[in-house]
């Protein structure tokens, strides 16, 4: 059966020749698993691609950027499927889904892992920790490594060891004319540059090393839930904490709604709360000192803050982020003042749903000591980065809770320099993209959009355009 795309009509015969060139396999529109192949883990975007190429492999990544060129399809890359914008997912053309591709392999002696993109983060923190090694992952663990890591990558070691792409030491990329090509610091470096918080711009990444720091495995984390009657106090406290706090603690502030969890006494489940979630990255026995202060910001509902696995950690989050629901982030660099914390505290007061928060991520330490023009990733400044999110269970009203999502933002944003991080950018167009990058380091990713894709093969993304494009 022949399939109809934007630009024409894809024949059996042309994508059985594609096929007989994978060691992966394609599925297409009406295959069995077809929906299964389509989905993606933010249900907000329902899509359908005309085809799913499944790679095995870097040859199979090559040979479908051939096909999707030769026939002028509209091409999605797909890791984890994550992606908040929908980056993961489009209809009629190609995905290029790097699920499959998992391999990982571990060098403990020098503290380094060379990872395929189809990784999680809780697949890749399985085989670093048999080490006692990890890098800087997700808050969920079923994010997938790729897009993160090109998007900077905020978690819980980011004080202590940087974003996931600062830990980035090189990349394999197969780019918009099929060259598999290698990015260092000396190979191709200002690809290499640009990768690190570029996001999927230059091409498709098919093997990321990073360098691996001890971890573990035991670490002092956790959550401490205060009520909202307490919520100023508590912001208060924990700013004056977090402008004297040891590089190995990282911490966040979440203004949420408590889920009925069994933690946590029934009369609380449905209202209002501020959690207090953390991680102290050294030894744990050294982590109390840093971590009692925050357990004397008020008076806890519940203090879940224990020495820990790091990967229980890493995945502590997880049931609360499931597939299948609609989500929309939005994000903006701040400084926590007494009128930023004002706008944090009004707008959790009108989250439109009991999955919709405000978070106020802690940054600082090594994160802020990396140059502002060594990596992509240039906002470097030791504040916040506070993240508003939208989350529905269905579809129903969603388009006002993205509206509560982004008059908050902008609410919020007043509070800082404007910029964004764009790993959290919620949707795709040209306001996002300059309020991610200072004008210097945008002209300077598109002289690499110049070089690896001029034709904008590669724009689901938060896209740098060509200048061709440009023009």
């Amino acid at each position: 059966m022949s399939i109809d795309t934007a630009k024409g009509i894809l024949g059996d015969a042309t994508v059985a020749e594609l096929e007989a060139d994978l060691r992966g396999t394609v599925v297409r529109a009406g295959d069995p698993g077809y929906d299964r192949a389509r989905a993606v883990w933010n249900a907000a975007h329902d899509k359908h691609p005309a085809l799913v190429v499944r790679c095995a492999g870097t040859a199979d990544v090559v040979r479908a950027v051939e096909f999707a060129r030769s026939q002028d399809l509209l091409v999605a890359v797909r890791g984890g499927a994550h992606s908040i914008a929908g980056f993961s997912t489009c209809d009629d053309g190609i995905v290029i889904d790097l699920s499959p591709m998992k391999g990982a392999v571990v060098d403990p002696a020098g503290r380094r892992v060379v990872a395929q993109p189809g990784l999680t983060w809780g697949e890749l923190d399985r085989e670093t920790q048999a080490s006692g090694l990890a890098v800087t992952g997700g808050l969920v663990s079923t994010t997938g490594i790729s897009g993160f890591t090109l998007g900077g990558g905020v978690g819980w070691l980011l004080r202590r060891h940087g974003l996931a792409s600062d830990n980035l030491t090189a990349a394999e990329v197969v780019t918009a004319d099929g060259r598999v090509v290698r990015a260092d610091a000396h190979e191709n470096s200002e690809l290499f540059w640009a990768l690190r918080g570029g996001g999927g711009n230059f091409g498709v990444v098919t093997s990321l090393e990073y360098r691996l720091h001890p971890v573990g495995p035991q670490v002092l984390a956790g959550l401490i839930v205060y009520p909202v009657e307490q919520a100023r106090r508590v912001l208060e406290g924990w700013r004056e904490l977090i402008a004297g706090m040891p590089d190995e603690l990282t911490t966040l502030v979440d203004l949420t709604t408590a889920p009925p969890l069994p933690f946590l006494p029934p009369e609380v489940h449905g209202t209002r709360v501020v959690v207090l979630a953390g991680m102290y990255a050294g030894d744990p026995a050294a982590g109390e000192a840093a971590v009692g202060p925050l357990r004397r910001l008020g008076t806890p509902i519940a203090d879940l803050m224990a020495p820990m696995p790091y990967t229980a950690m890493q995945s502590l989050l997880d049931p609360l982020w499931t597939a299948g629901a609609h989500n929309y982030f939005t994000s903006a660099f701040i400084e926590p003042s007494d009128a930023a914390l004002d706008a944090v505290l009004r707008r959790h007061l009108t989250t439109p749903t009991p999955f919709s928060e405000v978070h106020l991520h802690q940054l600082g330490g090594a994160f802020a000591r990396v140059p502002a023009d060594a990596t992509a990733f240039s906002q470097r400044e030791p504040g916040v980065l506070c993240n508003v999110i939208a989350r529905s269970p269905g579809a129903t009203d969603f388009g006002a809770h993205v509206s509560w999502a982004r008059e908050t933002r902008a609410e919020i944003a007043r509070h800082g320099h404007g910029a964004m991080y764009v790993n959290f950018t919620g949707d795709a167009a040209e306001d996002k993209v300059r309020a991610s990058y200072p004008d210097a380091v945008r002209e300077r990713l598109v002289r690499v959009k110049d070089d690896f894709d001029p034709t904008n093969m590669f724009r689901l993304n938060q896209n740098i355009r060509p200048s061709a494009a440009a023009s």
